[in-house]
Formats: C-alpha cells, sequence, structure tokens
C-alpha cells in the first residue's frame, strides 16, 4: 500500500505535506530536478529561479518536486488525443438502461422492502460501520461569495449552512440508529474533501462553529490534488515567476485523496465498511441515508449510485446506464434526439433513459481498498480555459482574452465501467425530496439559493401535513423549516397531529 501511495504522490501535488521551513535546495539536488524537467522538455519552469528570494526558491522547488513532468506529458498526451475509434465504434456504443435486477426505485418499490433497507441500514450505522465523504472543494465564485460553497446561507429562518445542515442531519442518523440498538456510542466519520482555496477556510469554518456538535476526532478535513495548467502547446504554465499554475484535478481526484491522505488508513483502523459520497451543494441530501445502505449492502455491491427521474428529454444531465455492457455515465450532449426522446415500453408515459445522475455514491470499502491497483487508468478530461501566465520571455504577466490553455480533470464516474454488472446498482429517489443542487446566483429561478430554500421548505410542509398538522398562511410564503435535529426524513413528527402552524415557520429543538 505505502509504494501505490508513493506513486499516487507523484501523480499530484497533495493538500496533505506542507514544506517545513523555508530551505534553498542544494545545487545538486536543484541539477536533478533541472535534468528531470529538461528531459520533460518542460524546463521553461526554471526561466526566473535564479532570481527568486531563498523562500521562493524553496516554494517552487518543493512545489516542482511534487510532480512528474514525463507523467504530466503523458496525461496531457492522452487526453489532448484520445484512442482514435474503429469503423465500428457505433456497433459498439450500444446504450441500454440498466437492468432491473440492478435498480429499484422509492417511487415504486414494496413499502415492506423500503422499511427493511432502512431498518438494515441503521443497524450498520449503528455497528460504526459507515462512514461519509463530503466533496467540498468548490467556492460559491457563482454565488457571489469567494468563501467555501458549504459556508453559503441560502436564506433559511434558522441561516443555517449547507454544512450545518449536513452536520445536523450526520448527528441525527447517529442518534436514530443508537435508539435502535440502545447500543454504546454510534459514530458516523465525516470526511470532507476540500480544494487548495478551500482547505484553510473550511477548517477555521469548521472550528469557529464547534464542529456544528460533532466530536472534532469524528471529522476529518483533507484536500483533494492539483494538476498544472498546460498551455495549448503542451507547456507547463506558470502563475507567477516562482510558482506553476494549478488547478484542483475534479471530482475524480476524490480516489487519489483518499489514499495519499490518511482517510483510508481511518476507516480501515475504524472498521468502516461501506461509505456514503454526495456533493456538498445539495441542500436535500440524506447524509448517511439509512435506506441508501441497507439496499446497497443487501445487494454487496461495490458501487451504487442515487438517480432522479429526468424531467424530460432536453433536461441537461448526465445518465447513469450501460455503455457496451457496463455501468456508465453518458452525459446529456453525447445523446442524440431519438435515443433522449425514447419512451419505456414498459412504462409508455416515461422516458427510457431517465436515470440522472445526481452525484450521489456508495462504495464498499474493499472497493476504495482497491484504488492504487486502478486510480493511474482512469482518463482524464480536457477543459479549456483563459489560464493566466507569465511569459517566460518577457517575464510579464498576460492575462488571455480567449482560451490559451487546459486543465485536466477526472470525473468521480469514471471508474463505474471497471465493475461488472454485478457489482453495481442504482436507487431511483424523489427528486423533491432529495435533490435540489446549488449553482446559481440568486434570482436565477433554476438551481439558486432562493430554489434551496424553497425545496427545504416545501419538503417541511410536506412533513408536518403528513403528520397530521395544518399549515395556514397569509402570503405566499408558506413553508416550514423543520430541524435535522427534530426530524432526519420525516419521522418523529407525531406530536404535531391536530396542530395549526403559521407559516414561515421554523421547527427547531436539540436532540
Amino acid at each position: 500500500m505505502e509504494a501505490a501511495k508513493n506513486v499516487l504522490n507523484k501523480m499530484h501535488l497533495g493538500g496533505e505535506g506542507q514544506p517545513e521551513a523555508a530551505r534553498e535546495p542544494s545545487s545538486s539536488e536543484l541539477q536533478e530536478l533541472k535534468e528531470k524537467y529538461a528531459k520533460a522538455k518542460q524546463e521553461q519552469v526554471f526561466a526566473f529561479y535564479d532570481d527568486l528570494s531563498v523562500p521562493e526558491k524553496a516554494a517552487l522547488f518543493e512545489q516542482l518536486s511534487s510532480f512528474d513532468p514525463a507523467h504530466i506529458n503523458t496525461i496531457t498526451d492522452r487526453a489532448l488525443n484520445p484512442p482514435a475509434q474503429t469503423k465500428d465504434a457505433d456497433k459498439e456504443t450500444g446504450l441500454e438502461p440498466l437492468p432491473e435486477s440492478a435498480t429499484a426505485s422509492i417511487l415504486d418499490s414494496k413499502a415492506e422492502d423500503i422499511e427493511k433497507w432502512y431498518e438494515s441500514g441503521l443497524d450498520l450505522i449503528a455497528e460504526n460501520k459507515v462512514g461519509v465523504v463530503l466533496m467540498a472543494g468548490g467556492q460559491g465564485t457563482r454565488l457571489g461569495s469567494s468563501d467555501p460553497k458549504g459556508c453559503f446561507n441560502i436564506g433559511l429562518p434558522s441561516e443555517k449552512s449547507l454544512f450545518q445542515i449536513q452536520a445536523e442531519r450526520i448527528r441525527k442518523v447517529q442518534h436514530l440508529a443508537n435508539k435502535k440498538s440502545g447500543k454504546g456510542e454510534v459514530v458516523v466519520p465525516w470526511y470532507v474533501m476540500t480544494s487548495g482555496p478551500t482547505r484553510g477556510p473550511t477548517e477555521k469554518y469548521f472550528q469557529e462553529n464547534n464542529y456544528f456538535g460533532l466530536e472534532k476526532e469524528n471529522v476529518m478535513i483533507f484536500e483533494q490534488g492539483v494538476l498544472p495548467c498546460i498551455s495549448n502547446e503542451g507547456k507547463i504554465l506558470l502563475e507567477s515567476k516562482g510558482r506553476v499554475a494549478v488547478a484542483p484535478d475534479g471530482n475524480g481526484g476524490i480516489y487519489q485523496a483518499l489514499v495519499t491522505s490518511s482517510v483510508m488508513s481511518d476507516m480501515r483502523k475504524r472498521g468502516i465498511q461501506h461509505i456514503h459520497a454526495y456533493c456538498v451543494d445539495n441542500c436535500l441530501v440524506k447524509v448517511a441515508d439509512p435506506i441508501f445502505i441497507g439496499f446497497s449492502a443487501s445487494k454487496d455491491v461495490d458501487i451504487a449510485t442515487k438517480v432522479v427521474r429526468k424531467r424530460n428529454a432536453t433536461e441537461s444531465v448526465g445518465l447513469i446506464l450501460l455503455k457496451n455492457g457496463k455501468p456508465d455515465v453518458v452525459e446529456y450532449s453525447e445523446i442524440d434526439k431519438e435515443t433522449a426522446e425514447a419512451k419505456d415500453l414498459k412504462q409508455p408515459d416515461v422516458l427510457k433513459f431517465r436515470a440522472a445522475n445526481i452525484v450521489n455514491h456508495y462504495y464498499s470499502f474493499r472497493f476504495l481498498e482497491s484504488i492504487p491497483t486502478w486510480a493511474h487508468k482512469l482518463p482524464h478530461h480536457v477543459a479549456r480555459k483563459k489560464i493566466p501566465y507569465v511569459d517566460t520571455d518577457k517575464g510579464t504577466t498576460v492575462k488571455p482574452e480567449k482560451p490559451n490553455g487546459i486543465k485536466l480533470e477526472q470525473f468521480v464516474f469514471d471508474c463505474f465501467p471497471m465493475l461488472e454488472l454485478k457489482q453495481f446498482a442504482c436507487m431511483e429517489v424523489k427528486r423533491e425530496d432529495e435533490f435540489s443542487p446549488l449553482k446559481n446566483a440568486r434570482g436565477t429561478g433554476e438551481d439558486d439559493p432562493d430554489t434551496s430554500k424553497k425545496d427545504i421548505m416545501d419538503q417541511g410542509k410536506r412533513w408536518v401535513q403528513a403528520a397530521g398538522a395544518t399549515v395556514v398562511s397569509s402570503g405566499s410564503d408558506d413553508g416550514i423549516e423543520v430541524s435535522p435535529l427534530i426530524s432526519y426524513g420525516g419521522e418523529g413528527l407525531d406530536k404535531l397531529k391536530g396542530q395549526t402552524i403559521t407559516a414561515p415557520a421554523v421547527l427547531e429543538k436539540e436532540l
């Protein structure tokens, strides 16, 4: 494992190893590194080395030592020049929905099956076998904030951030599992993956808020890797005279980060067997969902994924399906109109391809343990960007007006096709209960803070009405915010029966 971990560390600049006191490298160390980059025809990164201060030299040496330039060249070439498709490619790329044997739907499953999954999932949580990985590397740039997106306040009456909402769902599911089992302390460890710009602010935010009632030792904040930005000519770009321009390696960087950080060893030490992974921007996410955990564990799969039903044929979402007999995600742009509009033969009123990907996954621990054997095989994807850089001939900073380079990234679903179908499962859930992403600035009207707030308030209203309460309102804002500390998924609200609640309202209490 250590050897493989070292290989992965070479592939990316991880966030775990911070340089100690600034030390200028010796002439032999510097010469060895220069030769390594010259051999890869990337020697331009040293263009200004002699002009730097000692701390700047130390920092650049440290950064450049974290990359393998030959490997960077290889993955860049592979990304820019993917294998040519064969003349029979059209015949090979058969798309089919996942078979019924690999799927379940909350929309039409038997109540007793859902209850069985819920109970077995709670049992696994009570046995301290469940962990949660949060992908929280993004900043709220599109939301008009430079803070980590998880710090964002979507405007709920309680003013809770996304991080707080999710932390409280973990607290509640721990409480439910403990109540059912009657055993000792129940812990669902929370592994929060950040990026370079968000790690420090995320750690500070959690500390300032006392980890939202979770124990500090059960929240591990780690950092995904980065890769150098590459010019259109294939050269590593400098963002300043003493620093390479880098970008996070995409949500697929989760796999290397789990290994190069201490997350996997922590999971192993705790005896974690089942892992729920999701993105921070979904305010409705059911963190460590017992139903999903129970379903996935009952099928003994290595990966399972939650999906929601595609709204219509033109919705721009990736789809979970079978491609050439393997589980995969196919982007909306890759599907032709006829395929997108095809109807299900058994249910003519719904689309044949409707399983919309919401980046909400289950992993078995045994699968994550195998990361070092396959992570290097995952493809890198090209994102063409306008990347500010230092001209190595003139020494001036250039801010391009059109894309001048590429950022390399991996997608979290790139490993799906590696699995046999029997190792993969899919659960369809209700969009209104489990998926409301925060992507856009307020006022957009779609996937923005207002829609996130409304979806939580509408869900709370449904819950209290289902419990037998009457909701009245004098205006259009008639939602109810139900704290996760009161109810995880609508349960435990029986005391509201017969009551009248004036909306908007917030139901809040401590456990």
